[in-house]
């Protein structure tokens, strides 16, 4: 079990032997670096300018970017269908190289609002279009591995990034670190243009162009939805959605208020969290390697409900450990959606699929913030276990419907 578990773990790192998928991933890497630099300094920026308001600032700040992508990501999609995805990457590094390095010199509220949007709504058009890259420069064996590389990779980043960002402040300034953070916007763009355009081209018609772009954004939404996989997948993350809102809002109040401990604990259980998520993310290959992966989607499901649904009558050491397990259970839960995509849908349908999933994905989450939000105020003692309870119910739902549907077809 040990050599299994070990095998598993650098499994996905085989994925790095592809040269292509190598350069993207270490953009990747170092933009996810950068976007933590960002939401440190947005976060000392907010409370810079309006002490007594930055909390608003900061959540109206996340409203907007969740926005920007329901809106922009099924049109990105379509982008990346159309467009030389060579120019779409390193066009959108660039522009938010430029918009970041407009944040230290601002001075309203409304014009982090702007800023915030605009950075966003050019990150909405890359990150569509380097998924739908992967499946084209990865051989299949190895497909897998290299999303859960990335995944892994930015659940690690949610832990370290924000601890980097953090030191960088200490010893450049709250302003200063959007310098920073606009230079790993340049990295990523070099790395993306050292790698032959031809190689990020794989999969895309010639004449792919050729149509309209509404019905282009429609065609990827029917072909998610009209794939009951696909579907299947998608329901399971709304259900996490709904759990993850739970942990991301709720936390803080139970930590400092129900267990009446202080912020470094509060730190502690998110990073158990984020761990969590990272190690399902490395060893989720070897976990299910069914052609619709709906042992890891419906697990994931379950992993969750029943972590959040004892949170609120457990010490904190029980704590942190049904976090860990509800870290594993977003990371089986999601995850599949990626790889599903790029096995299910043909490649040059590939784009727009990715685009019409990242906004609604996200569009979960906008569903899920109020829920946990409502929870939050209105049953502070309970919040978890009404969570838990709405998670398992909808969880067993998607299930109900996906199986009468399955036999039905």
């Amino acid at each position: 079990m040990t050599k299994t578990f070990f095998q598993a773990m650098i499994e996905p790192f085989k994925a790095l032997s592809n040269k292509v998928f190598s350069r993207l991933y270490f953009a990747q890497t170092i933009s996810l670096i950068g976007d933590a630099f960002t939401w440190v300094g947005l976060a000392l920026l907010a409370y810079e300018i309006d002490k007594e308001r930055s909390p608003v600032i900061l959540a109206t700040a996340l409203t907007l970017r969740v926005t920007a992508f329901i809106i922009f990501s099924p049109f990105a999609g379509v982008l990346a269908d159309r467009v030389e995805r060579k120019k779409i990457l390193y066009a959108t590094h660039f522009i938010r190289m430029v918009i970041v390095g407009c944040l230290p010199f601002i001075n309203a509220e409304w014009q982090i609002y702007v800023l915030v949007f605009l950075l966003n709504v050019f990150n909405a058009f890359f990150t569509p279009t380097y998924r739908a890259i992967i499946p084209q420069i990865i051989e299949g064996k190895y497909f897998r591995e290299a999303v859960g590389l990335s995944t892994a990779t930015f659940q690690v980043l949610g832990i370290l990034g924000p601890a980097l960002a953090g030191i960088m402040a200490v010893w450049f300034g709250a302003r200063e670190i959007f310098l920073i953070d606009a230079l790993t916007f340049v990295l990523a763009g070099v790395l993306i243009l050292s790698i032959p355009e031809t190689e990020l081209q794989k999969g895309v018609a010639k004449n792919a162009g050729s149509k309209g772009t509404w019905p282009e954004v429609w065609k990827g939404i029917r072909l998610l939805f009209g794939n009951k996989i696909l579907r299947f997948a998608l329901s399971i993350e709304f259900v996490s959605a709904i759990a993850g809102a739970q942990i991301l809002v709720n936390t803080i109040q139970h930590v400092k208020n129900g267990l009446h401990l202080g912020d470094d604990k509060y730190g502690w259980a998110m990073a158990v969290f984020g761990i969590g998520a990272a190690v399902a993310a490395f060893v989720a290959g070897i976990l299910d390697r069914t052609k619709t992966r709906q042992v890891s989607l419906i697990l994931g499901a379950m992993l969750l409900g029943l972590a959040i649904s004892f949170a609120n009558f457990a010490t904190y050491p029980v704590l942190l450990m049904l976090w860990i397990l509800a870290g594993l259970g977003q990371s089986l839960a999601e995850m599949p959606s990626e790889t599903l995509i790029g096995e299910q849908i043909a490649s040059d349908d590939q784009g727009k699929v990715y685009g019409s999933h990242f906004a609604f994905s996200h569009l979960w989450w906008a569903i899920a913030y109020p829920i946990a939000g409502f929870f939050g105020s209105n049953f502070p003692e309970k919040t978890f276990l009404y969570g838990g309870l709405l998670t398992l119910a909808l969880g067993v739902a998607a299930v109900l419907i996906f199986s009468i549907f399955k036999k039905r077809t």
